[in-house]
């Protein structure tokens, strides 16, 4: 591959964890459904997809509708962390993560794998860890 070829390709790559990232703080951990439905406008494309295990959730409003009633559902001081940094390419990154009481123990752990299309996400897949016994 030539240097111009590899200077092209970094170029056009996204920046995966300041994506995931940001997805995991200011969507996922966000109470505040105004500045959560912001973030989401500004990190998604128009029409996102979202993988859950169970469910496919279609559209910004229903992601938000989602990742709001999972911060009712698990109570004040929940919070999702990154586990690492994300790493991508081609258009796919992931992001490992763990989620539990702020100052407690993890209750949860996962990765989100997200499609990125011209550096926002367009589709993302919510994978589960089993849970350690």
């Amino acid at each position: 591959m030539s240097d111009t070829t590899s200077k092209i390709s970094e170029a056009a790559e996204p920046d995966y964890d300041r994506l995931l990232r940001a997805n995991l703080e200011r969507v996922f951990n966000e109470r505040d459904a105004e500045r959560r439905a912001a973030a989401l406008a500004e990190l998604f494309v128009e029409e996102p997809v979202m993988y859950e295990p169970d469910n496919v959730v279609q559209g910004r409003d229903a992601i938000s509708a989602v990742a709001g009633a999972l911060l009712d559902r698990f109570g004040p001081i929940f919070r999702f962390t990154p586990a690492g940094t994300a790493v991508g390419h081609h258009g796919f990154g992931s992001l490992q993560w763990q989620a539990g009481d702020e100052g407690g123990s993890v209750t949860v752990t996962g990765s989100d794998v997200a499609e990125v299309v011209h550096g926002r996400i367009a589709r993302l897949w919510v994978l589960l860890n089993p849970p350690e016994a």
